[in-house]
Formats: C-alpha cells, sequence, structure tokens
C-alpha cells in the first residue's frame, strides 16, 4: 500500500496493490494497523454504497455537529472524487482537490473531518464505498453548490444529473461562519 499526502492538509490518496490474473483481482481493503501507521488512525463505524448512473453528481456535503472523516473507494466505475477544506481555521480554507478514482485502479481517497465531499460519475454506472467514522445524523446535514464560482472546480461536465436538495446548496461565499467547521 502507498500512501501519498496531497497539498491539502490531511488528504491521504491510498494506493492499494492490485493482484490481477486472469480470473479477476484481489486486492486488500482494509488493515487497520497500516492505515494508522499511515495517518488514517480512525475507528470506521458505518459503512454506505451508493450506486449512481453516468452523469450524475452527488454533492458536496459534509456535517458540522458531528464531523465525519471518511474514506472513499469505487467498487464498480470511475468517479471524479472532489474534496473542499472548509475549514475556517485551516491555511488551506476554501481550496479543493479533485482525483478521479476508479474500481479498476483501487485507489483511496481519505477525507478528514471539516471537507465537503462529493463525486461527479464519469463511466456508465459506478458504485461508491464510503467509509466514516461517525453517524449520519440526517438534522445534520450541510453542503455547498457544486458550481460555486470561487471554488472554480472543473468537473468535467456543465449540466450533471442532481438531487433537487443539492441543487439547492449555497454557493461556498453565501455559506454563514456559523455553519462552517473551525
Amino acid at each position: 500500500m502507498i500512501f501519498e499526502t496531497c497539498e491539502l492538509e490531511g488528504i491521504i490518496i491510498c494506493r492499494p496493490k492490485v493482484f490481477k490474473d486472469n480470473r479477476g483481482y484481489i486486492k486488500e481493503v482494509s488493515r487497520r494497523n497500516v492505515y494508522a501507521a499511515n495517518g488514517i488512525d480512525r475507528d470506521f463505524v458505518q459503512v454506505n454504497m451508493s450506486f449512481s448512473k453516468h452523469g450524475v453528481l452527488r454533492g458536496l456535503h459534509y456535517q458540522l455537529k458531528y464531523p465525519q472523516a471518511k474514506l472513499i473507494s469505487v467498487a464498480y466505475g470511475k468517479i471524479y472524487d472532489v474534496v473542499v477544506d472548509c475549514r475556517r481555521s485551516s491555511k488551506t480554507f476554501g481550496r479543493s482537490l479533485g482525483i478521479e478514482l476508479t474500481a479498476d485502479g483501487g485507489e483511496e481517497l481519505f477525507v478528514p473531518e471539516g471537507f465537503a465531499h462529493g463525486f461527479y460519475v464519469r463511466s456508465e454506472c459506478a458504485s461508491v464505498v464510503y467509509q466514516c467514522n461517525d453517524y449520519y445524523q440526517p438534522g445534520d446535514e450541510f453542503g455547498l453548490n457544486w458550481a460555486s464560482p470561487e471554488l472554480a472546480i472543473n468537473w468535467g461536465t456543465t449540466d450533471p444529473i442532481m438531487s433537487e436538495k443539492d441543487l439547492a446548496l449555497p454557493r461556498f461565499a453565501d455559506i454563514k461562519e456559523s455553519e462552517l467547521p473551525e
């Protein structure tokens, strides 16, 4: 397993060894001691899986009172995964990072607490797995608009398929300071 840090503090790209042959492939998807030794020292208590069609964009979401760290992987397909540093006290506040994650490549993205997260499906369909270190709290949902001009995220689309709820999220610049993580 190779762990790569990024320009956004706390974001880690995990590149597991994938063993392929004529039958398919196998990879190790979790080994707590190895992850902890490389900066991912969390107990993941909830695992979610989403299935989305090509062109779907989900996000950008975060929780404020019950912040979640997430380990994102793709079980099937290909996505463009995006994180935005929403931590007011961070020197990279307001900066974003986008990375392609694929089932074939096996990459994982560790997203610490205080980041908004979302993704866009680039393949015909995709199944995305989120391991979370805290439980989903419906009353603690926050988010920011995917097309916030001040973030200048190049999603590779201008017309994604989205939920009404995600379309109504505020621009990053319009979010109240009290609705952003410290």
